[in-house]
């Protein structure tokens, strides 16, 4: 049977001409990071003055680039305080809100009944009316009997503390899906939908979807907030919102590292709602489910469906469709295992899956060739930068930390004898420095949003919490650059990933 290229996941799915295409679509990410760094190593022993004057002046480009960034950063940071002190409540006493309803998706796999506990808790805590709150607890059936167990006794304890609460059962080995977070979901809205909207006469143009990971806790006036922007945004069906992941559940917990990669994907997702033009759907986010219902719900047949869903619309809609930046915080698990070296694996292993929505690059160069609605400029400029994002992903630190000596080492005897193979690593050394000067806000900024000290951590942790920063060449380079070749070395070489979840861990450690 045919299938849609709106639902397509990889080449493999589709035959003759068209599976030519996307298969090449696969392979240009990759061909061109690699081309990137083999072309710098090639022509360093080539053509090394060329390739010295290319690198201070990327150098340069870098270093404007990171104050251009930390400028967005520092925006949306006073956005969002002032967000977070917005009596959001408030400002829905000048709209009719009282018909819209949350629904709140949390799926899950062999998370800890605790984990699950401590979420629901943090629903009830919230503003919003709970008789007003549809929970939606999807489970798999292949996580096992442990598994049913916790959904058993969350769903004893908690039915009766929300207008509708419902468990879900996803059933393993479904043909032409893959086993993960967008197959399951998907699955529970379709249940959700039949079995408490259509039975209680619930219009979806009321309901506002929260599809959340199972840790994600949220802030008391997070719904509220989220109400207000869908009421007042220009097209509210044809619009996501896009909540702040901020990784604060167990940060005290987990150790630098992970606390490093984790603040700088939020940081990151800061930055983007400062650019609301390049900002696709993250982890959490929500969406009305009449426009939900109209694309097909999440896509099953892929791992990053959370950015998936976003284009899904996008395509959908002929291009009429957009991300509307909340700028308000959803607070999340950082990376945590048993022990260091099983916590720096599981950084690496969520990196490359995060890294591996790279596989939307080609779905998307593949829609524009299918799709006629959207205007040319349109198309380039999302074009561009989606490969621009992926490319600097994966070679902009190995081109700054590691390739950028290659013309003195590979130079030659002629290229070392110049005045530029003295000054290159001077002028790279103190470019860089300056630049790292930079990470001084992005401490103070990362110090501010942490939650109060639990009581049993001595006053130096949060000096250390300061101090963590000097690791950030580190983390760009082996949990951002690195993981992000991976996975576009995989896709070009069609090496399909599967959905890897990220375990959850909670420590008593001080």
């Amino acid at each position: 049977m045919a299938v849609s290229y709106l639902k397509i996941g990889r080449a493999s799915e589709l035959s003759g001409k068209d599976r030519v295409v996307y298969r090449l679509l696969e392979i240009l990410p990759g061909f061109l990071s690699w081309g990137t760094i083999l072309g710098v190593i090639f022509l360093s022993w080539l053509a090394p003055v060329w390739v010295a004057v290319f690198i201070i002046a990327f150098d340069v480009y870098w270093l404007v680039k990171t104050a251009y960034l930390s400028l967005h950063l520092r925006a949306n940071w006073k956005r969002m305080k002032k967000h977070l002190k917005t009596d959001w409540g408030k400002r829905l006493e000048n709209l009719k809100w009282g018909h819209v309803r949350q629904m709140i998706m949390l799926p899950f796999y062999k998370e800890d009944y605790a984990v699950i506990k401590e979420t629901l808790e943090g629903l009830i805590k919230t503003d919003w009316p709970k008789e007003k709150m549809i929970v939606v607890l999807a489970r798999e059936e292949r996580a096992g009997e442990e598994s049913r167990e916790s959904a058993d006794r969350i769903y004893n304890e908690y039915k009766d503390k929300f207008g509708n609460f419902l468990v879900t059962v996803h059933p393993k080995d479904i043909d032409g899906e893959l086993a993960g977070k967008g197959s399951n979901i998907a699955w529970a809205a379709e249940k959700a939908r039949v079995e408490i909207l259509n039975k209680n006469n619930i219009p979806y143009e009321d309901v506002l979807v929260s599809a959340f990971d199972v840790d994600t806790r949220v802030y008391p006036q997070y719904f509220e907030c989220l109400t207000w922007h869908f009421l007042t945004a220009e097209n509210p069906f044809r619009s996501s919102f896009q909540p702040v992941p901020v990784f604060n559940n167990n940060i005290w917990e987990a150790p630098a590292l992970s606390r490093v990669v984790a603040t700088s994907a939020t940081f990151w997702q800061m930055i983007q709602q400062e650019r609301p033009e390049r900002l696709a759907t993250f982890s959490s986010h929500s969406v009305s489910f009449k426009s939900l219902y109209e694309v097909g719900y999440w896509q099953k047949n892929m791992v990053s469906e959370d950015s998936r869903i976003f284009w899904n619309s996008f395509l959908h809609f002929g291009g009429d469709y957009q991300v509307v930046p909340l700028s308000y915080p959803v607070s999340m698990d950082a990376n945590l295992a048993d022990n260091f070296w099983k916590t720096g694996v599981n950084v690496y292993k969520q990196q490359r899956r995060w890294t591996w929505g790279v596989e939307n690059v080609p779905y998307l160069l593949f829609g524009f060739l299918k799709n006629k609605k959207i205007s040319w400029k349109k198309k380039m400029r999302f074009s561009f930068v989606q490969l621009e994002g992926f490319w600097s992903l994966a070679t902009n630190p190995l081109l700054i930390f590691m390739l950028g000596w290659l013309p003195l080492v590979l130079g030659g005897q002629e290229f070392n004898t110049l005045l530029l193979s003295y000054n290159l690593p001077r002028i790279t050394r103190t470019l860089m420095t300056i630049a790292m000067l930079g990470l001084v806000g992005s401490a103070i900024i990362s110090w501010k949003l942490l939650p109060s000290k639990p009581v049993n951590y001595k006053p130096k942790k949060k000096v250390f919490m300061f101090l963590q920063w000097i690791l950030i060449p580190v983390t760009i380079l082996f949990f951002g650059a690195i993981p992000g070749l991976d996975s576009q070395t995989r896709l070009m070489l069609g090496r399909y990933m599967g959905f890897w979840v990220t375990p959850k861990c909670r420590s008593d450690r001080a």
